[in-house]
């Protein structure tokens, strides 16, 4: 068996979890696996079917007489969603969800498919039997694995389940009798809570995929479906909605095919939001982008993100980290050679240049590259033509070039350690990514998106951080950026055995050198951090005062002390302030 579609073997036992049946099929449709939650959809044992063609098992009872894998196959789409109601002589009539989605190994090559089914008959029957004021159905609504919400004629929340309040982190308390137009952005009450198509015909519910702005301010993908509910004299009192969170479809598909989009960017400081909006419009066009910000704050994924977002998504990405490379190999790397151009040259290499022809060429660590290649790059950069290495004959590329460094290339061009003339033709268009420290109020969204990240992959399930351990996280320096917060919550899954992370968990190098943020420009260490015992009583006046000037709002009390909530926090557990 092809090594990729091992791996994806491993994907039924996690969807097991999940109560989502999988069936992974090789090229010539051949049955390689089955899960258990597929085997009880089916009523078919693996034993039974395994290296049988799915077309003699499958064709009619889940695939509605028609192969949707020749589709996937063959006109090279990334995924195919079909409804499937089907007919079973042991429970009746069913509602399938199924997706089937190609897959390709390392080289691009297509060997096999996956395809995954949802059984949600009952949630199905559940909405037909639903009366608006029936207690004991709104307490099965609640305890769904689905957000569900309703709204009357007027469009004003009367119900908010648990999972609803998961999914966009409003409480159900600031929803519950407000219009959805002061609680959601204009764009998801649009999609989602207009219900003047819906509501006209309970039984033709309004299934659509969109995105939604939490209250934290994260941007998630969401699947939603708007039907009508209507009295028992048939008149329509209001509508119902379901959303599903795609987070996890989501990195399944970043994963195994690395596509990356908008929803992997993160935060809500104004440098950050500024970012957001520019980026659709630089990604659109074709201009030259130099993207520059401290290592770990995610110009790769920024790179990935635009490439994916251009008119060039179908073709390669070609990535050359120039500080990967000894000088006298980067030349042959980047541009390629010709038989005969040194010794041990037997045949023609194409450079990563050529590679990625008609696509886009991504320069990591752009200002390591050596003087003596500088020049070669211009010429590629004002002609879209090079010389390999030893050659005679020109080789012309269509290319879009996205750089990046850490290192600031207009002081490097100051320095004279790059070309001036080069720097220009690179900074068409210019991103300037922030160090996370100069982002601090991103830090908790950062946390809730990664540890949500790294639960999905790892199966693990961390509901909590204890407020000791994440003081200890909102006060640290990250001089790592992003990258290292990220290090630093996979090291607390793995060391933590249970639902919280706690102070102990986190690495004992941070424990240890912690550098702590002072609220100005610099960084306080542990050993260098002030310890006023005089001034404790005059501290602890001004945080009363400045509380109860605030109505004892933590956010605008901390806010006027020039300090985070945490430190506040701390501060009045010190001096035992409380309201």
């Amino acid at each position: 068996m092809h090594d990729t579609l091992i791996r994806y073997n491993q994907l039924g036992t996690i969807f097991d979890h999940l109560a989502l049946g999988v069936v992974i099929l090789s090229k010539d449709r051949k049955i390689l696996s089955i899960n258990r939650a597929a085997e009880m959809l089916t009523g078919r044992e693996a034993s039974a079917v395994v290296g049988k063609y799915c077309y003699n098992e499958f064709l009619n009872y889940l695939c509605g007489g028609k192969c949707k894998f020749l589709e996937v196959g063959e006109m090279g789409e990334e995924t195919v969603c079909s409804e499937i109601d089907i007919s079973d002589h042991t429970v009746g009539p069913r509602s399938i969800t199924k997706i089937e989605s190609p897959i390709f190994d390392a080289g691009n090559e297509f060997v096999g498919c996956i395809e995954v089914f949802q059984d949600h008959t009952a949630f199905e029957k559940l909405l037909q039997r639903v009366k608006f004021d029936d207690r004991r159905l709104k307490m099965i609504l609640n305890n769904l694995d689905i957000g569900v919400l309703t709204v009357d004629r007027a469009g004003h929340v009367t119900f908010f389940n648990t999972m609803a309040e998961a999914i966009t982190a409003y409480p159900r308390a600031e929803v519950l009798g407000k219009p959805c137009t002061t609680i959601f952005p204009i764009n998801f009450c649009k999609d989602v809570f207009e219900l003047k198509q819906s509501v006209e015909d309970v039984y033709a519910p309004k299934r659509l995929t969109t995105d939604v702005v939490t209250r934290d301010g994260r941007r998630i993908p969401i699947e939603a479906t708007c039907m009508g509910l209507r009295n028992e004299e048939g008149r329509v009192v209001g509508g119902l909605t379901t959303i599903s969170d795609l987070s996890l479809k989501h990195q399944l598909h970043q994963v195994t095919r690395e596509r990356y989009t908008f929803y992997d960017m993160v935060g809500r400081d104004p440098a950050m939001q500024n970012l957001f909006d520019i980026v659709p419009v630089i990604a659109a066009s074709e201009a030259t982008i130099l993207i520059e910000g401290p290592t770990g704050t995610g110009k790769d994924l920024v790179a990935k993100i635009i490439h994916n977002a251009s008119g060039r998504a179908d073709k390669p990405l070609v990535k050359v980290n120039c500080a990967a490379m000894p000088d006298n190999l980067l030349e042959s790397e980047m541009f390629g050679y010709a038989k005969g151009a040194f010794t041990g040259a037997e045949r023609d290499k194409p450079g990563r240049f050529e590679l990625a022809n008609h696509g886009t060429i991504f320069l990591d660590e752009i200002g390591d590259l050596p003087l003596s290649l500088q020049g070669k790059l211009l010429r590629v950069l004002e002609d879209r033509e090079f010389y390999p290495l030893g050659s005679r004959k020109t080789t012309r590329v269509d290319v879009r070039i996205i750089s990046a460094s850490n290192q600031g290339l207009k002081r490097l061009v100051s320095e004279k350690r790059f070309r001036e003339d080069l720097f220009f033709r690179l900074n068409v268009m210019q991103l300037e990514l922030p160090a996370l420290k100069e982002r601090r109020g991103d830090i908790p969204l950062l946390i809730s998106y990664i540890l949500k990240k790294l639960c999905n992959t790892r199966e693990t399930r961390v509901r909590n951080i204890s407020e000791e351990a994440m003081g200890v996280l909102l006060n640290y320096e990250y001089p790592g950026n992003v990258r290292e917060l990220e290090n630093i919550l996979e090291h607390a899954l793995i060391i933590c055995q249970g639902e919280t992370i706690d102070r102990k968990h986190l690495p004992v190098s941070l424990l240890n050198n912690r550098t702590y943020y002072a609220g100005g420009d610099e960084a306080v260490t542990d050993a260098a951090r002030p310890y006023r015992v005089d001034g404790d009583a005059d501290e602890k006046e001004r945080i009363r005062t400045e509380l109860n000037r605030c109505g004892w709002n933590r956010g605008k009390t901390a806010a006027s002390l020039g300090m985070n909530r945490t430190t506040l926090w701390r501060k009045m557990k010190k001096y035992a302030i409380t309201g």
